[in-house]
């Protein structure tokens, strides 16, 4: 009789890849409902889209590959890339704008290289940056407005879905420009006092963001709580994010408020459910805290000289590049092992 021969330990847990990432999409849901309540059906229209071409896109990868397709899928991670950027993409982006990033997310970022465990890059985040580089239209004018779920203002369910699916454009009374884009552009010419006039920013910080924000936070806490994560990357990504933001925007009548930074856009979906990708990023202690205050800083520096408001995507792609590197250099020391001493010049 032949064996399997597997090298030790064999010791077996209750968390199964699997498991994991049941946890991690039911930790998205606060978000999801929080997301759809001010912003309309657009965002849960694209995650069972994009989920469910996850789903088809790595079965047919995996029959190509001859792989056990059911095997495969069981395993959730297809799923959860589909649910990042149903969650990430604008709300009323067209349906060809989520598929393209869904294709290039599962087969270029994720099966080419071997499947699970084998990417070096977050593949959701890749997908994402991707089309967000190629059609920079589509994915800055389909932002819909905070007006509410069930407002005249916000497109109904099948309305939604004809803007999604039916190719045509958005209507404008439906959408509107994130707050991190409208004060980074509005501050060049106005005080802070008259940018945050805008619709955009509520009586707390920005209409709507800062309750997806706080719903994602809340989530993440969940996933700390099951240990599903560390603390590592979300704490020091969010503080590397407020340095940098206390150290050179202080002054908010030319840069963008802390407040704002750390409660619009998508820095606490990008703090607890993308920067803490166990494959792309680092894996020591102190590597997880060097990964996640890098992503904080390049966060920060993008959206504020660079090009694009909102820069999750690409501050944890570059850092995805440097977890070779951060890994190398924190390893942790052998368990009964010290360090070497220093033997001074001239002396045995």
């Amino acid at each position: 009789m032949a064996f399997l021969r597997l090298s030790s330990p064999h010791a077996h847990g209750p968390q199964r890849t699997s498991r994991v990432m049941l946890w991690v999409i039911l930790a998205t849901l606060p978000g999801l409902a929080v997301q759809t309540a001010f912003f309309g059906w657009g965002n849960l229209v694209n995650t069972v889209f994009c989920v469910a071409m996850a789903m088809g896109t790595e079965a047919a990868m995996l029959k190509l590959r001859q792989r056990p397709v059911g095997f495969f899928l069981r395993d959730n991670t297809a799923a959860v890339t589909g649910l990042l950027l149903g969650l990430s993409l604008p709300p009323l982006a067209p349906w060809w704008v989520c598929a393209v990033a869904v294709v290039v997310a599962i087969i270029l970022a994720k099966q080419l290289y071997g499947g699970l465990g084998s990417n070096p890059f977050n593949p959701a985040m890749v997908g994402y940056a991707l089309v967000l580089i190629s059609f920079p239209v589509a994915m800055t004018t389909n932002w819909a407005s905070p007006t509410g779920l069930g407002s005249p203002e916000t497109p109904s369910l099948l309305e939604t879905l004809a803007l999604n699916f039916g190719g045509r454009a958005p209507i404008d009374g439906y959408t509107m420009a994130t707050p991190l884009d409208i004060y980074k552009h509005d501050i060049t010419s106005q005080l802070s006092t008259q940018v945050l006039q805008h619709p955009a920013f509520g009586d707390f910080v920005s209409k709507g963001w800062e309750w997806v924000n706080l719903a994602f936070l809340a989530g993440g806490l969940i996933l700390l709580g099951l240990k599903i994560i560390t603390w590592h990357i979300p704490v020091s990504m969010l503080a590397g994010l407020a340095v940098m933001s206390l150290a050179f925007g202080w002054d908010i009548d030319q840069y963008t408020p802390l407040s704002i930074h750390l409660l619009s856009g998508a820095t606490m979906l990008g703090a607890f459910f993308i920067a803490t990708d166990p494959v792309s990023a680092a894996t020591s202690h102190k590597g997880k805290l060097i990964y996640g205050a890098g992503i904080g800083v390049l966060l920060y520096i993008i959206r504020t000289w660079g090009s694009y408001p909102d820069a999750v995507a690409f501050a944890v792609l570059l850092m995805n590049f440097a977890v070779p590197f951060i890994d190398h250099y924190t390893q942790p020391r052998t368990y009964g092992h010290q360090r070497a001493r220093r033997v001074k010049p001239g002396k045995a």
